[in-house]
């Protein structure tokens, strides 16, 4: 069931067979593997695999360093934890049910985190300071999305037939990702709330087509659209590329930037006062108070993250009753982060585009041989070369140089220093295929797409960053055609370590949509310094890059709960408890003899401790048997504690004991918690009295316990817990 790549001649019947992409001039569609996502794609799991003497920080006990795995005898049962040394070679066992408590240390790279010493009381203080002060910036944002969703903006109508006859006339077939980033705009549009909405995803993933339909959705409803872009380049390609796709459409697109005279401008601005220009598209320019719009609708702002404080301040503005959307291919930035936190909507763009090619990338040194190969076999091909280098002051240097190394080509150079309509002319020449190389500085980084540019040379690569090298690695590849990526660089062994490792890095992930694994590699080689400005960026290193995040996630869940609670309903109902811990001397773990590499052990534990969900759990399941083979009854209790723990939790437990064939649940531990007036614990109340021959309540150290006999096995714990949740 596989389509066909072309037509063909039939010259016997004298037949000339088309096929349906030819005739509406689309790209071929091709046949990808649907097992490959999820199988295949290099996990965050595998880049946070823990050797020994790595660093791991505790969310109750702080730093420590990882010791490996060590099976433990417990009244005559094996068990498995994970063994930390801490400060004065003390050492803390952490149960596999717990793993979800500790994390890999991601600091500075290079600098050491001092082991903190158990039982004292350094680390809470550490984890208070730091959680006040995240709870004041998640305040802030948390209220801007309060006042969002309470604020009554535009509700878009439905899409028209225009809509649909746009959507498909796109040339490439849509990614499943692409479809529900799309769904998800024109719900937000749609509903009465302004919309926030973040579309991450790699670079040349089609964030720009989403954009393209958000914009039309809005023009077909009478508005007018701002598109906020960070370089004057972008603003000229992102004018091509909206004028092409709605080209048969009623919507007028136009731009305003610095290319243009001051006559233009005016004429423009008034076109938009009155009305006529449906899409502007530019620079910060648009947030001038000259600017004036008859009935903004829709803004969108590309790469973000490029734009300074002031204009963010002045967007924040705009933003409060407009609908938003934000498109980025940086992959952690603080926008990224606080839409994980929920304070703004989020979509990710992780499928690649089908017929797409990683670009081969290359690390070389400045070689006339090299430099001349690589120019001279996309030429013959018919394609288009990048030269990237990023100083002015020498930049006609390297064109001679060039020019001596493949004589007869034809180059363009670019830079920001260049008057508007003669930068406007180089760019043009090269999207127009008058010119074979363009010569640049870095203002070919953001949103450039010229499908035919398919190899890109950076030189002097050690001097950019670790995201700069992959938004300038995805200037190419983004058609069919197999692209090349040469980074010309001093021999590793000359170069700073940061450096090295930044090459490395980039070398290492020329997948496709591995900006995420970039990313990560990044905060690793700087620290994640600048995540919440200076003055925060110590906590970070004291307490590590991962646990910053469950502080953050935990810092947010209480704030949701307390004072945003009337903003979050669904939030505060219903659960009590964070989380349950499970102690038990039952023999309950993954057997060597079933799995025998104590690293992939532990990854299959932390991946298990995770889960959070019953399909989830099932696909997990059916994943060990798939590797491993049936599984052994204690890894079926292991799996089965996991179920245990969700249990608990619901029925308001904070610990579960499993020792000498009786289950004790430990009721939450704040006496003043709503959860003792609360109709559950009332029902659990009648449950104790009804079944008062094998469970009975008791009070120690003013906790309050439940005792109950006769249970020796995990399904039976499992079993009466159920029975306790039926009855509430």
């Amino acid at each position: 069931n596989h389509s066909l790549e072309s037509g063909f001649i039939d010259n016997d019947l004298k037949l000339c067979c088309y096929t349906d992409h030819q005739i509406f001039e689309r790209y071929h569609k091709f046949h990808i593997r649907e097992s490959f996502a999820s199988k295949e794609v290099l996990t965050i799991k595998q880049l946070n695999d823990l050797c020994i003497g790595d660093f791991v920080s505790h969310i109750d006990h702080g730093i420590g360093r990882f010791a490996g795995m060590e099976i433990i005898d417990n009244n005559g049962k094996q068990q498995e934890a994970i063994r930390l040394i801490y400060q004065n070679d003390d050492i803390l066992y952490v149960s596999i049910h717990s793993l979800h408590r500790i994390s890999k240390y991601s600091g500075k790279d290079g600098v050491e985190p001092s082991l903190n010493k158990l039982g004292s009381n350094a680390w809470n203080k550490l984890k208070t300071k730091a959680k006040s002060r995240v709870k004041d910036i998640a305040r802030d944002l948390i209220k801007l999305y309060a006042e969002r969703k309470a604020c009554i903006g535009f509700q878009f109508m439905p899409d028209t037939y225009m809509q649909t006859e746009l959507e498909a006339s796109f040339i490439y077939e849509d990614t499943p990702d692409q479809i529900k980033a799309t769904s998800d705009v024109k719900a937000d549009m749609e509903s009465e709330s302004p919309m926030d909405r973040l579309v991450c995803g790699d670079v040349g993933f089609g964030k720009t087509e989403i954009a393209i339909r958000a914009a039309f959705k809005a023009v077909a409803d009478s508005k007018q659209v701002a598109v906020l872009v960070p370089t004057t380049i972008l603003a000229l390609q992102h004018f091509k590329t909206f004028s092409d796709r709605l080209a048969e459409f009623p919507a007028t697109v136009d731009y305003l930037n610095r290319f243009k005279s001051a006559a233009q401008q005016k004429e423009t601005l008034n076109n938009l006062k009155e009305g006529k220009v449906d899409i502007l598209i530019g620079t910060h320019r648009l947030i001038s108070k000259d600017v004036e719009f008859k009935n903004l609708g829709l803004l969108i702002i590309d790469e973000e993250q490029k734009f300074g404080v002031s204009a963010k301040e002045k967007l924040k503005q705009i933003k409060a009753n407009v609908d938003t959307l934000t498109l980025t291919a940086t992959p952690i930035p603080r926008t990224l982060q606080f839409s994980m936190m929920g304070a703004r909507d989020l979509s990710i763009i992780n499928t690649p585009p089908p017929n797409r090619y990683p670009v081969q990338t290359e690390l070389r040194s400045f070689n006339r041989d090299v430099i001349s190969e690589a120019i001279l076999f996309e030429i013959n091909r018919g394609g288009q070369v990048f030269f990237v280098h990023n100083r002015v002051q020498n930049i006609l240097d390297i064109k001679s140089m060039l020019m001596k190394f493949v004589p007869g080509i034809r180059i363009g150079v670019g830079h920001g220093q260049l008057e508007g309509h003669q930068l406007e002319k180089v760019m043009l020449d090269f999207i127009e295929g008058k010119t074979d190389v363009l010569l640049a500085t870095t203002i070919i980084e953001s949103g450039l797409d010229i499908s035919n540019a398919n190899t890109i040379i950076i030189n002097d690569a050690q001097n950019f960053g670790l995201a700069d090298l992959h938004q300038l690695r995805g200037r190419v590849g983004r058609s069919n055609k197999k692209a090349f990526c040469y980074l010309l660089a001093p021999p590793l062994a000359s170069l700073p370590s940061e450096s090295q490792k930044r090459l490395r890095a980039i070398n290492e992930f020329s997948d496709l949509g591995s900006g995420f694994n970039i990313s990560l590699r990044d905060l690793d080689i700087r620290g994640a310094g600048n995540l919440l400005g200076g003055e925060q960026s110590g906590f970070i290193s004291e307490i590590g890059y991962e646990m910053f995040h469950k502080i953050l996630d935990e810092a947010v869940q209480e704030l949701k709960e307390s004072e945003f609670g009337d903003v979050f309903p669904t939030q505060s109902i219903g659960r009590f408890v964070k989380d349950c811990v499970i102690e038990s001397d039952l023999e309950i773990l993954l057997p060597s003899e079933y799995i025998d590499s104590s690293t992939e052990r532990i990854s299959l534990y932390t991946e298990l401790d995770n889960v959070q969900e019953e399909t989830a759990l099932q696909a997990f399941t059916e994943r060990l048997i798939d590797r491993f083979g049936p599984i052994p009854k204690s890894a079926a209790d292991l799996l089965n504690t996991v179920r245990l723990r969700w249990i608990a939790r619901e029925l308001g437990f904070e610990k579960i004991v499993l020792r000498n064939k009786t289950l004790i649940g430990y009721f939450i531990g704040d006496q003043e918690s709503t959860y003792f007036q609360s109709d559950k614990f009332m029902q659990l109340l009648k449950f104790v009295q009804v079944n008062q021959s094998r469970c009975k309540l008791k009070e120690t150290a003013n906790k309050l316990l439940l005792n109950i006999r006769d249970v020796n096995t995990v399904n039976s714990a499992l079993d009466m817990l159920r029975k306790m949740q039926e009855c509430i």
